[in-house]
């Protein structure tokens, strides 16, 4: 049983028990952590799609951690211009465990 779910602008395929990545969401270590917008849901053979989501299925989490991703170097440059721009950047992020997939 898997599901795709949308957070944040992007789409990621859960399972139970598995460990997912997101940008941030507000909250505590260990507080609850629903995503109703679910795009796909399948269980055994049988797959349901959604137009955009599905409204009777839901995916349960709690939050594990609360980080930052490596910093990134944003470099502008325009050669015999004497133009350089250097720009450091850190996403945050949530990490989130799938409890269960309520259908």
């Amino acid at each position: 049983m898997y599901a795709v779910i949308s957070s944040g602008g992007k789409q990621y395929k859960v399972q139970k028990g598995d460990i997912l990545r997101v940008e941030k969401i507000a909250g505590e270590i260990n507080d609850p952590v629903s995503f109703d917008k679910v795009l796909m849901f399948s269980e055994n053979e049988q797959v349901n799609l959604g137009r955009p989501y599905l409204d009777n299925v839901a995916v349960q989490g709690h939050i594990v951690e609360q980080g930052k991703e490596k910093k990134i170097l944003v470099f502008k440059y325009k050669r015999r211009k004497r133009y350089r721009r250097k720009q450091g950047h850190r996403q945050q992020y949530t990490a989130v465990k799938i409890d269960r997939i309520e259908a």
